[in-house]
């Protein structure tokens, strides 16, 4: 899938203009993946910059390399959760994507899909709008990334979604548009989209769950980091043995297709929640872990790459996040042996991420995983931007209690097992590819022609093959600008 088909030289000539008069220098995604090609003089000034600010030198800590500290960049922000915690000996290594300006990895995947259009002409930031139908962080990236590049923004998202999202994107300024619902009502979000394409000429939807630039970040970027971390940890008898990732969009398991090309016989693992079982089951249904949506298969998702499918259960995760950000959990973890570091970065897991360490946890115990085994999973955002959902949780269940810890403890993480799995064989994963056809064919105007190219291997090679042609016209951008 070429996104890029041909430069609109006069929309082209007024974003660079626009660009150098605001100033705006734009990373290639190969500096994002490795910022130690950055020029020197551009992270000298960083320096003097707040990872959150509104500024467009903050389009160059879109990676996963910020180092907290000293607000450059470092070799990636990781963590191991120990056996003590997770009941498994196999490795279980999770990438900490807080250290993202707007605390996710979603500015990368808005990124992604706004860069290669504005570079090539095919979006217009002085006449269009930016418009971001999502669950929760797509929107809060793309109108971040629109507020670095001079573009204004529309956000969609349910209405039911955390306060701190809504709060957030207001205060950056983008348009905010609430469709009915929770987590897993996307339809609602991609009827609002059809409305706005009628109704407002001067919109470009960009809808992650359709748009590849969101996949060919993760897999350049994503893929590239965890491929780096595995370099610098593995012991000479480890195995690489699996990528877990929550389906969401589709975008972050893209890594997973990077990584088998590098590690043929590890494991992809798709992880959804287990009251819309929707790859599970082909079910349906609201649930409360936010950053995934649902009710559908994601058009830009490779299925034929999913080796297994997890379901988990959103009151697990809620109760995982009271053990983990409570006093009371944090003295129980520690009676239990678990390090007094490892739980003070226990709140760098947001809902989704917690959701993923279930996963891996049931994956280690379904593969009967030993110490030479190593599992990756994404942890998407903290639980910075999730505070409203402790405090309703201590409304709705009361005060927590070293009894609660120990129980969430015994059940969430000790009482894991291999229930709500499904290991994919080849027919398994063209039922699911087949499954794309009613949302994407009958209702959002995909042709059978585009659904059965998305079965060839060969597509998905070409299309995450795009990422040079991309560079090369961000380089040629930045030397119209005059800016370098």
């Amino acid at each position: 899938m070429r996104i890029i088909h041909e430069i609109n030289e006069g929309v082209l000539e007024k974003t660079v203009e626009r660009c150098r008069e605001r100033n705006i220098i734009i990373p290639t995604f190969a500096e994002q993946k490795d910022p130690k090609r950055i020029p020197d003089r551009i992270q000298a000034k960083l320096k003097n910059v707040g990872l959150w600010d509104v500024d467009p030198l903050n389009l160059f800590r879109i990676t996963w390399k910020n180092d907290g500290e000293t607000g450059l960049f470092g070799e990636g922000n990781w963590m191991e959760f120990p056996s003590e915690l997770t009941g498994v000996d196999a490795r279980i290594v999770g990438l900490v994507g807080k250290w993202f300006p707007t605390g996710s990895h979603k500015v990368g995947a808005g990124f992604g899909c706004l860069v290669p259009r504005q570079v090539s002409g095919n979006f217009d930031p002085t006449a269009q709008k930016a418009v971001w139908p999502s669950t929760g962080n797509f929107c809060r990236g793309g109108a971040f990334d629109c507020a670095l590049l001079a573009c204004t923004a529309v956000a969609i998202l349910p209405e039911e979604m955390s306060r701190e999202r809504f709060e957030w994107l207001r205060s950056i300024g983008a348009e905010v548009i609430a469709t009915p619902g929770c987590e897993s009502n996307v339809k609602e979000i991609y009827d609002k989209c059809w409305e706005i394409r009628k109704t407002r000429k001067d919109c470009v939807i960009f809808n992650q769950f359709d748009e590849f630039g969101n996949p060919i970040w993760h897999y350049h970027v994503t893929g590239g980091i965890i491929e780096e971390i595995w370099g610098k940890i593995k012991a000479d008898d480890s195995r690489f043995a699996a990528y877990v990732s929550a389906t969401g969009s589709a975008g972050t398991i893209a890594a997973g297709d990077y990584l088998r090309t590098r590690y043929p016989l590890m494991k992809v693992i798709a992880t959804e929640a287990l009251q819309c079982p929707t790859l599970l089951l082909c079910g349906f249904g609201g649930h409360r872990i936010e950053g995934i949506g649902d009710k559908h298969v994601p058009w830009v998702h490779n299925v034929r790459n999913t080796d297994m499918v997890a379901a988990i259960d959103d009151e697990q995760c809620m109760g995982l996040l009271r053990l983990f950000n409570e006093t009371e959990g944090a003295e129980f973890l520690s009676s239990l042996g678990v390090h007094d570091d490892l739980i003070r970065e226990l709140p760098l897991l947001g809902i989704s991420s917690i959701c993923n360490l279930v996963a891996a946890i049931k994956a280690a115990k379904y593969y009967e995983m030993d110490s030479r085994d190593v599992i990756f999973t994404p942890l998407t955002d903290s639980m910075e931007l999730y505070g409203s959902r402790v405090q309703e949780q201590r409304d709705l269940h009361g005060p927590y209690t070293r009894d609660q810890a120990g129980r969430h403890y015994a059940r969430y993480i000790e009482g894991i097992g291999i229930d709500y799995l499904a290991e994919l064989n080849y027919y398994d994963r063209k039922r699911l590819h087949n499954f794309k056809y009613f949302t994407w064919v009958e209702q959002q105007g995909r042709t059978v022609e585009e659904l059965r190219d998305l079965w060839e291997p060969d597509f998905w090679e070409e299309t995450f093959g795009q990422v040079d042609d991309w560079d090369r016209l961000i380089r040629a951008f930045n030397e119209k600008t005059g800016l370098l």
